[in-house]
């Protein structure tokens, strides 16, 4: 019988539980109350300022509905604005605020000291590879996800 060590996917969701545990010891440790996931948003919706939550689930490769609760969340912490705008008044157009972008500026080593520690083992080539490979191998299954990354709209994002 196997021991799933020599197995992708269950390699994968190790590797993604081990990211998410780091990256909310060190935000914590720093005195953030951010999951990876409302990170990710505030990172692209300070970006693409004005984008919708269907654009923003798209951008960050989440799911549509789930996306609704992490926008409340950011919003209920001050983080983010949700506006109606003059061209559909069923859109809403997501904007940080001046604490959200306070936020970013001030989390940021935190996150910078979670990426190195995901990596540590590697040297600089061997984590640079991994990143390569995960890029090479998440673009060739992109369309397989329930929440496929819409890199085309990343390009037209925030150039309204």
């Amino acid at each position: 019988m196997s021991d799933n060590l020599d197995k992708p996917g269950h390699l994968a969701r190790r590797f993604q539980q081990v990211a998410v545990a780091v990256f909310h010891a060190e935000v914590e440790k720093a005195g953030f109350d951010l999951t990876p996931v409302q990170y990710a948003a505030l990172t692209a919706i300070k970006k693409s300022p004005g984008i919708d939550q269907v654009t923003l689930a798209a951008l960050i490769a989440y799911d549509r509905t789930t996306i609704m609760g992490v926008i409340d969340r950011l919003a209920q912490k001050g983080l983010v604005l949700r506006r109606t705008t003059e061209r559909d008044r069923r859109v809403r157009e997501l904007v940080i605020t001046d604490e959200g972008r306070s936020i970013l500026q001030r989390i940021e080593p935190a996150v910078r000291s979670a990426q190195k520690i995901m990596l540590r083992g590697l040297n600089s080539n061997e984590a640079n590879e991994l990143v390569r490979l995960l890029q090479k191998t998440i673009a060739a299954g992109n369309e397989l996800s329930r929440a496929p990354l819409r890199a085309e709209l990343a390009k037209t994002a925030g150039k309204k």
